[in-house]
């Protein structure tokens, strides 16, 4: 039995795309360990609420860190438990498409292809996320025209002008949500002397975070552990003060759209002034984070339809259409056992 696969592997979430059947899979990019004896627990949503609140054994692994796998040994086993889900076995012929950061290394992109491979895939390719988001947003990026993504994952954001099939230019950060998480709770400890964890600072930015003033400035109210008497205590961050914490790394996003557009031929900057740019990942759902790109380049910048499946839902076009869309693939980096 065959069965066609596209996989978005990303630093805080892991989709999979099953052809002709659409999304299946959509958990947390996390995998819970049994550090005594290595036996994995748990993964995707039921690990990521044990994040913070198990014993010292038991840990809470996130296999990939800037878009780049950390831990081989363990996203080999969220793989291979990515294919059980989704219903192969050992006997199944199996070709996966997987979506990594454009700015991948070569040995990054080694170690995804042989995770997958050890995992059980007879056939492995990659493409890029960016090109993936333009194609699951329905971007025509097989004309000559410019067509801007932009991707902010959980460890990565990555800018991309598309055009004629190519990206034409592109600048990455290792810089995503993840890291305005790490500065909240950063600040909130420094400022305030309040610990709060992973998932609680998380909150606090769907709550109240925002690059831009917008009209409901809804203050948060925190719930951590005073770092100087141990006891619970609350606290309540205003949004000024929470975009303040998170400037340094909107900022960085901010930069790297800048470079792009400084890298973009002038014919395909026409392009861009004239139908705006797109807005792709999680990360980019932080409000008012589309009006701050629109102020700071003065194009006009539209969310896609899906943020957080624009992505695995272009690979699965590619699944779809192979043979029409394979060219969009990394080049020479497939492997077959």
């Amino acid at each position: 039995m065959s069965r066609d696969l596209a996989i978005d592997l990303g630093t805080a979430n892991t989709l999979v795309y099953a052809k002709g059947e659409g999304i299946i899979l959509n958990e947390p990019t996390v995998i819970a360990l049994n550090s005594k004896t290595h036996e994995v627990l748990s993964m995707g949503q039921e690990a990521w609420q044990m994040i913070g609140r198990t014993p010292g054994y038991i840990v809470a692994v996130r296999p990939l860190r800037g878009g780049a796998i950390t831990d081989f040994e363990i996203t080999q086993r969220l793989i291979r438990l990515l294919f059980k889900r989704s219903g192969v076995n050992k006997f199944s012929k199996t070709r996966v498409l997987i979506c990594v950061p454009s700015a991948i290394t070569p040995v990054e992109q080694r170690a995804v292809l042989e995770a997958a491979r050890r995992a059980g895939s007879s056939s492995t390719f990659l493409i890029e996320q960016p090109v993936a988001a333009a194609i699951g947003a329905g971007l025509p990026i097989n004309e000559a025209l410019g067509n801007m993504v932009i991707d902010v994952g959980g460890g990565t954001t990555e800018v991309a002008v598309i055009s004629l099939g190519g990206i034409v230019s592109l600048e990455a950060v290792r810089v995503g949500s993840f890291d305005i998480d790490a500065s909240i709770q950063s600040y909130v400890r420094r400022e305030y002397g309040v610990a709060v964890g992973e998932r609680t600072a998380e909150e606090i930015k769907l709550a109240a975070g925002s690059a831009y003033p917008v009209k409901d400035d809804i203050k948060a109210e925190v719930r951590g552990r005073d770092l100087m008497t141990g006891l619970p205590k609350v606290i309540v961050l205003s949004p000024k003060e929470i975009r303040g914490a998170i400037e340094e790394q909107v900022a960085a996003m901010l930069d790297a759209v800048k470079v792009a557009l400084r890298k973009t031929p002038p014919e395909l900057v026409q392009d861009l002034m004239e139908n705006g740019v797109y807005l792709a990942g999680g990360g980019g759902l932080l409000a008012g984070f589309d009006q701050r790109i629109s102020q700071e380049t003065g194009l006009d910048v539209h969310i896609v339809d899906q943020p957080l499946e624009s992505v695995v839902l272009g690979a699965g076009v590619c699944l779809d259409s192979f043979s029409l869309l394979k060219d969009m693939f990394m080049d020479s980096h497939k492997v077959k056992d």
